[in-house]
């Protein structure tokens, strides 16, 4: 009866096992790359004809006066979001989401990319709604940025849940009550000449 019991119990933590195992599958497959790591295929530059934006060892690197790259695949609404992110000395950037697909700098939501530029609001601020200003990430290091929006009720009141997480670090959620903007693209500011901005492994998770 033991052996039986035991034998029964281990097919069962096989069972489990497998389970987890192919929904964590599921889940990983259910991520869609938005950079192929070679080309600018499905973005496009919008801004500053000087602005730079090329693809250099792997990267998407911007450069030069103000642009935004803006993903030509969308509009999003529930998802969650990734990148890898490196910001130099003194430079700005952002990572936007739900923007415009012609976008300007105070269209949609900004999270933050900005290590010790004179703007004192740091990476993993969502730019005017919830500022950082403890340095989270050193400049010219990567770093991975995880978004995760999705429209909900809260207290019977309907609402925009923004998750923050920055190199695994859930820094907060914030509440958006006024449900600033509905769906979009994404993109990535070019902020001013001074600042430099390289992207690797963007990824999307739509949500329900």
């Amino acid at each position: 009866m033991y052996a039986a019991s035991s034998r029964m119990t281990l097919a069962l933590a096989a069972l489990l096992t497998l389970s987890f195992g192919t929904h964590a599958m599921a889940e990983d497959a259910a991520w869609t790359s938005l950079f192929d790591g070679k080309t600018l295929d499905g973005w496009q530059k919008v801004g500053k004809e000087k602005s730079v934006w090329e693809v250099k060892d792997g990267a998407i690197q911007g450069s030069g006066p103000q642009s935004m790259l803006v993903t030509t695949t969308g509009p999003y609404k529930n998802f969650r979001y990734r990148a890898e992110v490196k910001i130099n000395d003194g430079g700005n950037s952002g990572l936007y989401f739900r923007t415009t697909a012609k976008p300007g700098f105070s269209d949609g939501y900004e999270a933050q990319i900005d290590s010790t530029h004179t703007d004192p609001i740091r990476t993993g601020s969502l730019y005017g709604m919830c500022h950082v200003y403890k340095q989270h990430v050193k400049p010219d290091t990567w770093f991975t940025y995880e978004i995760e929006v999705r429209d909900d009720v809260w207290r019977g009141r309907e609402i925009t849940r923004i998750k923050i997480t920055v190199d695994g670090n859930e820094l907060y959620e914030f509440l958006d009550f006024e449900k600033t903007f509905k769906e979009g693209y994404f993109a990535f500011q070019q902020h001013d000449p001074g600042s430099k901005v390289s992207i690797r492994k963007v990824e999307v998770q739509p949500l329900p």
